[in-house]
């Protein structure tokens, strides 16, 4: 299995907490098009991997006409090897969702819709500076309904000034459309945010970690409840509607990136695009090089897949290890990890290590503590 994943870097403004890389001018868009249909031309030349997902991701990919798109489309389909049962997603933004585009969505190839709603709470919506309000975002689900099955949702909790009340609505809302997928983010406070700005400054007092936590646990809770699986720390979805693109992040399956500062991975590397939009676009009309690499350590995957196993109901194999790595770094993780045992925020079962609801909530930090740092004696130092 291999994915594409195609970075659209275009918004119509910037949210208050995000730092993605995209731009709010619209001026390069044509040019920026022709050079992801080079890029993605470029990168299948004796690539023989099947493709079983393509994912527009940004940025807005919605801002795209459809002509735009199925150029995208079928310029992937006649260079690669792509399964007949392709998920092709589309990330959308409310304010861009009406009943004539929908329909014009669902005659292209997109089988698949991620809803960016991120709050159906008009409070909420005005802080993080989404275009959409309230009405907007449960309309745009509602219309969704009409032409796809396969759609998703993002939820952001942990919002400056929400509480549990305004996260049990933000639930009741999500779960009546009764959708076979959703993300549910705790808010991260990246630097160089308005919202980190304002939060730092004290003009918005940062929600109490408690409450952050009080959301996630609920969260998880009701969707337990209503036999959705959380088969990744931010990812619910009924059985038979895990994402394969997330699912194919988290198993470290190869893909493609294509796009200013979209990331590849092969098994072996990590190659990321330049990240300016301008000099992305010059360096592939030149045939200039327009990303960089490394190549992965053992020490790299072996943390990698430490990483990603204890995000997701995969977890981490003991075995896998042992055979992948070495007795040395299973024998490492069986130590290292023996504390978070004792604090019930792992279990293992069949050799499997997986995080508790507990520990998931923790499993970035956690992982980040299991992690070889400068070689077995600089990270044993820590014990």
């Amino acid at each position: 299995m291999a994915g594409i994943y195609i970075h659209i870097p275009f918004c119509k403004q910037a949210c208050s907490y995000c730092n993605f890389h995209f731009s709010t001018s619209l001026r390069s868009k044509d040019a920026m098009i022709q050079s992801i249909i080079k890029e993605v031309v470029l990168k299948s030349i004796d690539y023989k991997e099947t493709i079983e997902t393509i994912y527009f991701g940004g940025g807005t990919p919605s801002i795209l006409s459809i002509q735009e798109i199925n150029q995208i489309i079928s310029k992937i389909f006649k260079n690669y090897n792509v399964s007949d049962y392709v998920e092709i997603t589309l990330e959308t933004n409310p304010d861009d969702i009406t009943e004539n585009k929908l329909a014009k969505i669902a005659d292209t190839k997109i089988n698949r819709l991620s809803i960016g709603v991120q709050s159906f709470i008009e409070k909420e919506l005005i802080m993080m500076k989404r275009i959409h309000n309230s009405v907007q975002a449960q309309k745009s689900v509602e219309l969704s309904l009409k032409f796809f099955n396969n759609i998703s949702i993002d939820l952001i909790y942990g919002v400056p000034e929400s509480d549990m009340k305004s996260w049990k609505s933000n639930m009741d809302i999500s779960l009546k459309f009764d959708l076979n997928h959703y993300t549910a983010y705790a808010l991260t406070l990246e630097p160089k945010t308005i919202l980190k700005k304002y939060t730092d400054n004290n003009i918005i007092e940062k929600l109490d970690d408690d409450v952050v936590y009080d959301q996630y646990y609920f969260t998880n809770k009701i969707f337990s409840e209503k036999d959705y699986i959380n088969y990744e720390l931010s990812s619910y979805a009924k059985k038979g509607f895990f994402s394969k693109n997330n699912s194919g992040y988290w198993l470290r399956k190869k893909y493609i990136g294509v796009g200013p500062s979209a990331h590849s991975f092969d098994g072996e590397k990590r190659t990321w695009n330049l990240s300016n939009n301008t000099k992305y676009i010059n360096a592939i009309n030149n045939g200039q090089g327009f990303f960089q690499s490394e190549y992965l350590s053992i020490i790299d995957k072996y943390n990698e897949y430490v990483m990603t196993g204890l995000r997701t109901v995969w977890g981490v194999s003991l075995k896998y290890l042992e055979v992948e790595f070495g007795e040395k770094y299973k024998e490492f993780f069986v130590e290292k990890s023996r504390k978070y045992f004792d604090l019930n925020y792992l279990r293992k079962d069949n050799n499997i290590v997986t995080t508790t609801i507990e520990g998931r909530f923790l499993a970035d930090g956690i992982s980040s503590d299991l992690f070889v740092i400068n070689g077995f004696e600089g990270s044993l130092k820590d014990q």
